[in-house]
């Protein structure tokens, strides 16, 4: 037994190193395909919007006077529908929210297809739960009707409220209804240009450029030429259905894509830092302290002596001006030094958000940091 157990011991051993090699192999070697890379030039999507009635509400739908264009829509419709309602009819509605619809027509979409609807109150209704969006026309921007979307709403969100109190998860004015669109009219897509495609970065980058180039001429040779930093030409065949065999070929060529510029994002709302891995930093020092400033008012009343014949109560201020002025701290940063090791640094000695960007900023304008600050 003993034995045994040694052998299935060495086993995992080797099993926990050959996982590990292959971990860190696939990271060294990390390659792409040129499909998620890049994307072809004319196919791509359209969005389309709506504007549409929900019925069908719970008592939460919009208060109608306060919100006219919703009666008015009712008022349309049911005059479409045969009904028409007498003059100065004053409607009184709770059970109606008036929407926004919104969707993404993907490229190639043809009529009879199906799509995702969003659905959002527009008013001022409490929620959309349980409600049905009635058939609703989503235009293009050339204001062409694309699709009809109707159906129920999926609401993520749930609430109730009584006697003042009410408890609320998640959002309850939008939501989703799959498949609510039946697309009516196909946007005309062309794959390229007569004999030539052209193959459009997601971000420019030249390097990538020339690798994607060399990858599809070795598979295709003498067929890819590089138009700039984010634009490639391939020619590829007239046929159609050569054409997308030939696309997916090279889509699914693997290169290995080069570094992104080094770039520190810095969120000011939230004081969250992003880096990538191509930020270094000079040698370099850094002094942090706070310089703080409290200003206090007290009011002092005076009041007149008893028995005093004349006198008033009197109310007079009196400022207190303190200036205080901790200790500064200060950092000696080496020549290579991570940047995620310095904010930790940064943090522990009580750097807050506001300080965390001016030493940022600092660091950018010294010439210590070398990378591109952006600020959200």
């Amino acid at each position: 037994m003993t034995n045994q157990r040694k052998i299935h011991t060495l086993d995992f051993k080797k099993f926990f190193v050959f996982v590990v090699i292959t971990l860190l192999m696939s990271a060294l070697c990390h390659a792409e395909r040129i499909k998620d890379l890049s994307s072809i030039q004319g196919v791509r999507n359209n969005q389309l919007i709506g504007y549409g009635l929900v019925v069908g509400l719970d008592g939460s739908g919009d208060q109608t006077t306060q919100t006219p264009f919703t009666v008015q829509s009712i008022v349309s419709m049911l005059g479409q529908l045969g009904i028409n309602l007498p003059p100065g009819t004053n409607l009184q509605l709770r059970n109606v929210a008036a929407v926004m619809v919104t969707a993404t027509l993907p490229a190639f979409a043809r009529p009879g297809q199906t799509i995702d609807v969003t659905v959002s109150s527009m008013g001022n209704a409490k929620s959309l739960r349980g409600g049905t969006l009635l058939m609703t026309p989503l235009k293009g921007i050339d204001n062409q009707v694309y699709a009809l979307a109707q159906g129920n709403i999926l609401v993520g969100g749930a609430g109730a409220a009584a006697a003042g109190s009410s408890v609320q998860v998640n959002h309850l004015n939008a939501g989703r209804i799959t498949d609510g669109a039946i697309v009516e009219r196909a946007v005309p897509a062309t794959i390229g240009q007569n004999e030539y495609i052209n193959l459009e970065l997601n971000s420019t980058n030249f390097t990538t450029v020339k690798r994607i180039v060399e990858a599809i001429n070795k598979f295709s040779p003498n067929s890819a030429s590089a138009i700039d930093g984010r634009s490639v030409r391939v020619r590829a065949p007239l046929d159609n259905s050569q054409r997308v065999m030939f696309i997916s070929q090279i889509e699914s060529l693997d290169i290995m894509p080069a570094k992104d510029a080094a770039k520190v994002i810095v969120n000011s709302r939230t004081g969250s830092v992003a880096m990538n891995q191509a930020v270094t930093l000079e040698s370099s020092a850094i002094a942090h302290g706070n310089l703080s400033i409290i200003i206090n008012n007290e009011p002092i009343i005076s009041q007149p002596g008893p028995f005093a014949e004349r006198g008033e109560t009197v109310v007079t201020q009196r400022a207190q001006v303190e200036i205080r002025s901790d200790e500064g701290n200060l950092m000696l940063l080496p020549s290579g030094a991570d940047l995620g090791e310095v904010v930790k640094a940064l943090t522990a000695i009580g750097a807050t958000t506001q300080d965390l960007l001016s030493i940022l900023q600092a660091l950018k304008a010294a010439g210590s940091l070398r990378a591109e600050l952006e600020i959200i």
